[in-house]
C-alpha cells in the first residue's frame, strides 16, 4: 500500500494522503464475535516486522493503557493512535475509534472503521486494544490519546456504539482516505466516528426524513464541528489520486481544491470538538519511546519525542 516514492515530495504527499486515516484489517464485522487481534492492521501491504522485544513493549504499553481505562470507572473511551508519520501535515494522530468495556469481542476492544482492501470498501471492525496500539509504523516511538466522557454523554454514546444496527447505518458505501468531512459520497475511519458522536448526542432527534449520515453531518455543522485542514501542497496529487482506489477529490468543494486545502476529519478535530462541547471531558495522553512510557493528563500535547514535562508520570516497562 505504501510504496516507495519516485518523485519523492509529490508522490510522498499522495501516498501519505492515501495512508492518512487508512486502517486496513481482516474482515471481522460488527455483530460478529471474532477473537482478539494482537497484530497490526496491515492486510494491504507488508507487515511491520517486530522483534520479540518490540512486541513485548507494545503489549505492555497497551496493558498499561487498559489498566488506566479499568481504573477510570468509565465504560468507554475515545482512543486515537499514531501510525504513519504525518508530521508533514502537522498531525500526530491518524486513526481513532471507540474503546468499549462491554465489547462482545474482548473488554475494551476498539470499534472502528477500516478499509477492506480485498473488497475495496469500508467495514466496521472490533479489535483488541493491543492490536489497535500495535497498528504503528514505528515500533520504537508511539502515541495514544484517550478521552474520558462524563456519565450522561458516555451512556448515550455507548448505547449507539454497541447497537450494531445504528453503528452500521452510519457506514458509508465507499471509502476515501481524504474524504470531505461534510460529504456522504465517501467516508474515512475518523469520519465514521465523529458521525457516531453526532447520532448519539443529537442527530437522532433530527425529525427530517432521510438517511442517518446526512442528519449526522447537519448536526455537526450546526454544533460548529470544524474538520482538520490538510494542505496538500501540489496539484499533482489530483492525478496521482486517480491511480489510488482509496484517494479521491470529487467530493471536495471546488474552492478547497483550488486552495489545495482539504477538510478532512482527523483525531485532532474530533478531540477539539469534544473539548469544546462536552464540559468535564478528560484527556490522557500516553507515549512510549522504547521501554520508557510517559503519561500526561490534560489537553496540551506531550512534547515531541515523548519527552516528559512537569507533572507527567514516567514509567519503565520491565
Amino acid at each position: 500500500m505504501r510504496q516507495a516514492c519516485a518523485a519523492r515530495r509529490v508522490l510522498g504527499t499522495a501516498l501519505l494522503l492515501g495512508a492518512l486515516l487508512l486502517a486496513p484489517g481482516p474482515p471481522a464485522r460488527a455483530g460478529s464475535h471474532p477473537s482478539a487481534q494482537a497484530g497490526s492492521l496491515r492486510s494491504c501491504d507488508q507487515p511491520l516486522t517486530l522483534s520479540a522485544a518490540q512486541q513485548d513493549t507494545l503489549f505492555r504499553f497497551s496493558a498499561l493503557i487498559k489498566a488506566e481505562l479499568e481504573a477510570s470507572g468509565q465504560r468507554l473511551a475515545l482512543v486515537s493512535r499514531s501510525g504513519l508519520d504525518l508530521s508533514r501535515f502537522q498531525q500526530r494522530y491518524s486513526h481513532a475509534g471507540i474503546s468499549l468495556q462491554a465489547s462482545a469481542n474482548t473488554p475494551w476492544s476498539v470499534r472502528q472503521l477500516y478499509y477492506a482492501c480485498d473488497e475495496g470498501r469500508p467495514r466496521l471492525y472490533d479489535q483488541g486494544l493491543a492490536g489497535f496500539v500495535s497498528g504503528t509504523d514505528d515500533a520504537m516511538l508511539g502515541y495514544v490519546s484517550v478521552l474520558l466522557l462524563p456519565p450522561g454523554d458516555a451512556a448515550a454514546l455507548e448505547r449507539v456504539a454497541l447497537d450494531n444496527a445504528q453503528a452500521l447505518q452510519l457506514l458509508g458505501a465507499a471509502y476515501s482516505a481524504n474524504a470531505h468531512a461534510f460529504s456522504t459520497l465517501y467516508q474515512n475511519c475518523n469520519q465514521w466516528l465523529v458521525e457516531l458522536l453526532a447520532l448519539a448526542w443529537g442527530a437522532a432527534a433530527d425529525q427530517a426524513e432521510g438517511p442517518a449520515r446526512p442528519r449526522a453531518q447537519r448536526w455537526l455543522q450546526d454544533q460548529g464541528y470544524a474538520a482538520t485542514r490538510i494542505d496538500v501542497g501540489s496539484r499533482l496529487w489530483l492525478w496521482l489520486g486517480a491511480m489510488l482506489p482509496w484517494l479521491h477529490s470529487d467530493d471536495h468543494p471546488p474552492e478547497d481544491l483550488a486552495r489545495l486545502s482539504l477538510q478532512v476529519s482527523m483525531p485532532a478535530s474530533i478531540e477539539a470538538f469534544v473539548q469544546a462541547r462536552v464540559p468535564g471531558a478528560q484527556r490522557i495522553e500516553f507515549c512510549h519511546r522504547g521501554p520508557q512510557v510517559v503519561v500526561h493528563r490534560g489537553w496540551s500535547p506531550i512534547a515531541e519525542g515523548c519527552q516528559p514535562g512537569p507533572g507527567d508520570a514516567v514509567i519503565t516497562l520491565d
